[in-house]
């Protein structure tokens, strides 16, 4: 999921709302683990899922890319640069733009790699994005495969007798169709290996690409035999989260549509719900004493859609000035704005939330 904080651009959501519509029809809230228990140990390791499943979450992310030999890696990224050791064991590996794409190693060379919470490189050190977080470096992490989490999530399902589900995003499907791999396809092949057909099934399919989940919709869908939950991710154009081709050149993707009027209606001619960015739901202008929502909850709802926004964090700086806590914050998007789920990286702290807010 996209972590970057840039500038919101003024939304146009049909409406601006004071107050929040309550409907009982979307009663029950779920927590999606984000990347795991990633506030607690290096996103998408193993053992972060494991944590997380633990912690009792309804469903646990997972970022998919495709490796040089098809199989399909947990990599929030289609980088390996950013999580990995990959330019201290292949330092030649880099392309032009001096990124490391997994895509361009097979399985067995990311799997040599050794795995750390997300950093960034600078001043020629790796400097931790949360720098309260798991400690770069320390005990031993590897990228594991989807097959492989999949296994371990429904094998605790068996030996627990509880039920978490997947959540799958998709990533760069654009690049990976420019690169002459259909991942979309190799994914939803995984989905039905597994069990995951229908929409009653604890599984979603969710990405950016709103054209690549159109033809996931009408056409890998009903070529599959697959009638599964699928998840328009929102994002903002000027973030570069999806490209088109034009004339060989990649091209930012127009979001722009998505925040008009009736936007949600036509989202849900090929999608059961959307993933918007926070601000989205509760405007920026938001204080304390005046919180103001968007459109976009009540907008989809009325389409028959569900709402997971992302991404909830404790980290310094992440909770904003409208909220008086981490729970505070949840307060205001389970039962003021009314989403259905929400996705974080302390998910132990939203099912508590949710535990005590039953009583």
């Amino acid at each position: 999921m996209f972590t970057k904080l840039p500038r919101l651009k003024k939304l146009c959501l049909g409406i601006i709302v004071a107050l929040p519509i309550i409907s009982s029809a979307y009663a029950d809230k779920i927590v999606v683990a984000h990347r795991g228990a990633s506030g607690y140990l290096p996103e998408h390791s193993m053992a972060a899922k494991s944590m997380a499943y633990a912690m009792g979450v309804d469903y646990i992310e997972q970022d998919v890319v495709m490796t040089k030999d098809n199989a399909l890696v947990i990599l929030h990224d289609h980088y390996l640069d950013g999580v990995t050791n990959v330019a201290d064991v292949y330092p030649d590996r880099k392309r032009e733009d001096g990124r490391y794409y997994a895509i361009d190693f097979t399985l067995a060379e990311i799997q040599t790699l050794s795995m750390t919470e997300a950093f960034k490189m600078k001043d020629g050190k790796a400097t931790a994005v949360y720098p309260k977080r798991f400690p770069l470096w320390k005990s031993q992490f590897k990228v594991h495969t989807l097959e492989n989490e999949i296994e371990l999530i429904q094998g605790m399902n068996a030996s627990t007798g509880n039920n978490v589900g997947i959540y799958v995003e998709v990533k760069a499907p654009w690049l990976h169709l420019h690169e002459g791999k259909d991942i979309s396809a190799a994914v939803l092949k995984v989905f039905k290996k597994y069990g995951y057909t229908k929409k009653s099934d604890l599984a979603y399919f969710q990405s950016f690409d709103a054209n690549e989940l159109k033809r996931v919709k009408t056409q890998l869908l009903p070529e599959l035999g697959l009638d599964v939950k699928l998840v328009q991710l929102m994002a903002e154009t000027s973030w570069n989260e999806t490209m088109v081709y034009q004339d060989g050149k990649a091209q930012p993707y127009n979001y722009d549509w998505m925040f008009k009027p009736d936007a949600m209606k036509k989202i849900a001619e090929y999608a059961d719900g959307v993933g918007p960015w926070k601000p989205m739901v509760v405007a920026p202008e938001s204080t304390k004493d005046k919180l103001v929502f968007t459109s976009l909850v009540k907008d989809a709802h009325d389409a028959g859609m569900e709402v997971h926004p992302y991404t909830f964090r404790l980290d310094e700086g992440r909770i904003p000035a409208y909220a008086e806590s981490f729970e505070d914050l949840l307060d205001i998007f389970y039962n003021k704005a009314n989403v259905d789920g929400v996705f974080t990286d302390f998910p132990d702290r939203a099912v508590n939330f949710l535990k005590q807010d039953k009583q």
